[in-house]
């Protein structure tokens, strides 16, 4: 690959080296979750030496890289210190809680492209920084909101945004620290659960008012190499549907369906957002919809957990499509089949555990799993996925949500 100093470039791929030479093609991971775990392996099958960097050893994309270090990922010099002993040509962030002023300098002092940029990395782990952009910015429409740095300015924020009204620590990530506020007696225990939820200590938060909707969609936005023109362009995957519980994904399904005027405007809001971030890769926009209004509300630069369900329901699921952007190959966005997902819970804490169920769970028709490997689990730790086919949603659902129910985790021993 060319050289990475120039963080809106189209990616140009001269030649792939192979994986243990020193001409392999390097690609690191900063973040090793079951999102990072099919990237990798998306990556490996085109060739790519995949280094896996987490917080914690034994993460799932460690069990398949080919080499993984364990480090403190909010620790610039840390993160310094191992992207320049791997020299990695493209660093994935695949999480929010990095230091993303290291990211900044490694981008600017060209030791490796980060994807999508490392601007975008800054502004989407950061709540406040994202919906200024697309608020304020591109003029796209959200909820109502308000940021506050302390309990009375929280105070403050609620009552120009109004109750009932949601409270999210601006750096937090999977529904950690979010809560409802139905009124002013609610405020100390919101407070608190968010700075206990945040990634920092002291966070902002950030009030929105609850927007009347229909229901919600994921559109997931590839900005990748067009082969004919050598510039990047952007396509859009059918809506994925979704259900969430405390703040964090229960099933998804694809396609949602919506009206034209309602899809077209979803892309509308997709492609400024992401265009305003720029690089390639996969960006996961979520958006809320009513009749044909379409409302912003958040985007993670990088594959969606909603998103699992490509696994079954697209020819190229989320994380090929992303492998092959961020190395500027092409990519296609097509549907095989009406598709469905659901997830395998913890159902407990425990370390090192096993699972059962798994050969009734696969004799569900058109039904398949992903086990994560995650080395401990908790009551509602996400420890695998189902996922499955069929002609239509509704019977995709239904296979899904049996598949999962049939797969038990057990302790060890």
């Amino acid at each position: 690959m060319t050289s990475a100093h120039d963080p809106l470039a189209p990616p140009a791929v001269d030649r792939f080296g192979t994986p243990g030479t020193p001409d392999a093609t390097r690609v690191m991971l900063l973040g090793s979750g079951e999102l990072g775990k099919e990237v990798t392996i998306a990556l490996q099958r085109l060739g790519i030496e995949v280094i896996a960097v987490d917080r914690y050893d034994g993460a799932p994309a460690h069990q398949v890289a080919h080499r993984s270090h364990t480090i403190d990922m909010t620790d610039g010099d840390e993160v310094r210190r191992v992207v320049e002993l791997e020299k990695p040509q493209v660093i994935l962030p695949e999480i929010e809680a990095i230091a993303t002023a290291a990211l900044a300098e490694i981008e600017k002092d060209g030791l490796a492209r980060v994807v999508p940029t490392a601007r975008a990395v800054q502004l989407t782990m950061d709540r406040e920084g994202i919906r200024r952009l697309a608020a304020e910015e591109l003029g796209l429409p959200t909820s109502r909101y308000a940021f506050a740095s302390s309990l009375e300015e929280l105070r403050e924020a609620c009552t120009m945004v109004g109750f009932p009204c949601l409270v999210k620590p601006t750096m937090s990530s999977s529904g950690k620290g979010q809560s409802s506020l139905n009124g002013p007696d609610d405020l100390q225990a919101a407070w608190e659960y968010a700075q206990s939820g945040a990634r920092v200590q002291g966070a902002r938060v950030i009030v929105e008012s609850f927007v009347d909707f229909e229901y919600e969609i994921t559109l997931l936005t590839v900005r990748s190499v067009d082969p004919a023109t050598g510039e990047i362009r952007t396509d859009f995957c059918e809506p994925i549907g979704h259900r969430q519980e405390r703040g964090d994904y229960v099933e998804s399904w694809q396609p949602q369906v919506m009206t034209q005027d309602a899809y077209d405007s979803a892309r509308s809001v997709a492609a400024r957002v992401t265009g305003a971030l720029g690089g390639v890769g996969v960006f996961g926009v979520e958006l809320f919809v009513k009749g044909v209004d379409v409302y912003f509300s958040e985007v993670s630069p990088r594959p969606h957990d909603t998103g699992l369900v490509t696994m079954g329901s697209q020819v190229l699921s989320e994380f090929e499509m992303h492998a092959r952007a961020v190395l500027g190959l092409p990519i296609v966005t097509t549907m095989s089949s009406p598709g469905a997902s659901a997830v395998i819970y913890g159902g407990a804490d425990g370390e090192g555990v096993g699972f059962e169920g798994v050969a009734s769970a696969l004799a569900v028709p058109e039904a398949d799993i992903r086990l994560f490997g995650k080395p401990s689990a908790s009551e509602y730790r996400r420890m695998g996925v189902a996922v499955a086919t069929a002609e239509d949603v509704d019977l995709a659902r239904e296979r899904a949500r049996e598949a999962a129910s049939r797969v038990r985790v057990v302790r060890a021993g």
